[in-house]
């Protein structure tokens, strides 16, 4: 679709297969292809390099980075970030001689709302990241990842908690604060949540 008649902008280097739905203000940039039956939101930003396999669906303002592949099995709500290099997968005993490329054959994998996944992270399919989660760079994601959790390492693991707007949250008594936005927080049985109060 020509961008000067289309919602969003795609790159002439970019191939979009049709069907497929992209919302309004979005925009693709270089050697990047997004599959039939994709579904990507509005005002979402997609790097160089990136593929959208069928069947995902990624929401409102999404930043994908360059060089990530968003396979097939794979959900990002809204605001989610993806940072360069990241890598999802979908299927959990791939063999080049045996293929399970089916629908049934892969995972699914959920990236709640305004989650982070840092630069070459790696997530194993059939996870879900909480909403807010941080997962630092270079992580091997291989179990859910709680809301607000901020996570690193090989194996992953939780090692603090993180603000809706990425700062780094201190607990005292269960109840913390941010030092940026002022934010409150409650941590309740290891799980944190926003206070409403």
């Amino acid at each position: 679709m020509s961008s000067l008649t289309a919602p969003y902008f795609v790159h002439e280097s970019s191939y979009v297969d049709e069907p497929s739905s992209i919302g309004e203000g979005t925009k693709i940039w270089h050697f990047s292809h997004v599959m039939a039956h994709a579904v990507i939101g509005r005002k979402c930003s997609i790097g160089q390099n990136v593929l959208i396999s069928s069947r995902v669906t990624i929401g409102d303002n999404v930043k994908i980075q360059n060089n990530v592949s968003v396979y097939e099995g794979v959900v990002l709500e809204d605001d989610v970030f993806c940072g360069p290099s990241m890598v999802f997968t979908n299927v959990t005993t791939p063999r080049s001689a045996y293929p399970r490329n089916t629908a049934a054959d892969y995972r699914q994998t959920l990236v709640r709302r305004g989650a982070s996944i840092g630069a070459n992270a790696t997530i194993v399919c059939g996870v879900t990241i909480g909403e807010h989660a941080f997962v630092g760079a270079g992580a091997v994601v291989t179990r859910d990842v709680p809301p607000y959790a901020m996570v690193y390492g090989n194996p992953a693991r939780v090692r603090g908690h993180a603000c809706e707007c990425g700062i780094k949250l201190a607990f005292d008594q269960g109840t913390a604060r941010c030092a940026e936005c002022g934010a409150a927080y409650v941590m309740r049985d290891g799980m944190v949540e926003r206070d409403a109060r």
